[in-house]
């Protein structure tokens, strides 16, 4: 989306990884099949850092992948807080699962197999912050089940939400995934329950406040 020497200048003007956050990433991106999923060095960071400055109690994760945002989140929680990260992809568990036992902090993140929109509902929790990165066709779908749980002016988190370019430049026959980018931006554009900005870190995300 950016020119390559702003993209390494920018990862070279970000604090770096810690030890295990960087075996993570080299490993994610030996051992799996798209690699370009993982959060990375600069949204990881950001993540980390929203969760510094909202202190939440309580995080909701759609789309875990490897764990590498879920670390990153779950990192600068309070002793006290919880992430809750959902997934479909029972193959990943052993892998995302072994760096959850290595991070030290593994207590405060509840990994969670199964359809997020059939989880979702069952959790009788109220979360601070949400963050979706799962199947982009879903995203409204998504956002509809996670606004029912989150607070009075709590924050959900959507990543993806330029989805390479493919959000904005018109295309004749678009594939589901981006329909389902362009249907979420231009509802909660509309959705007068939410406020929120459109960030152009790595592939996009979208910051919104429930009011």
């Amino acid at each position: 989306m950016i020119d390559e020497r702003i993209s390494e200048y920018i990862e070279n003007h970000t604090s770096d990884e810690d030890t295990l956050m960087y075996a993570l990433n080299r490993e994610t991106h030996l051992k799996t099949f798209y690699p370009n999923m993982l959060s990375g060095k600069v949204q990881g960071k950001f993540l980390e850092m929203v969760v510094h400055m909202l202190q939440p109690k309580r995080i909701l994760e759609i789309g875990t992948f490897t764990g590498y945002s879920a670390l990153a989140m779950a990192k600068a929680l309070p002793n006290d807080g919880l992430l809750y990260t959902l997934d479909n992809n029972e193959e990943i568990e052993t892998f995302t699962r072994r760096f959850f036992d290595r991070c030290g902090y593994g207590s405060k993140i509840r990994f969670l197999l199964g359809d997020a929109l059939v989880l979702i509902p069952k959790l009788e929790e109220t979360f601070d912050l949400v963050f979706i990165d799962a199947e982009k066709a879903q995203y409204s779908d998504y956002y509809e089940a996670s606004l029912k749980k989150l607070r009075k002016g709590g924050f959900i988190l959507a990543d993806n939400v330029l989805w390479g370019g493919k959000a904005v430049f018109t295309a004749k026959n678009p594939d589901k995934e981006t329909r389902g980018i362009r249907a979420f931006n231009d509802f909660v554009k509309q959705d007068n329950r939410v406020e929120q900005v459109m960030l152009s870190i790595r592939d996009g995300l979208l910051l919104i406040r429930k009011l």
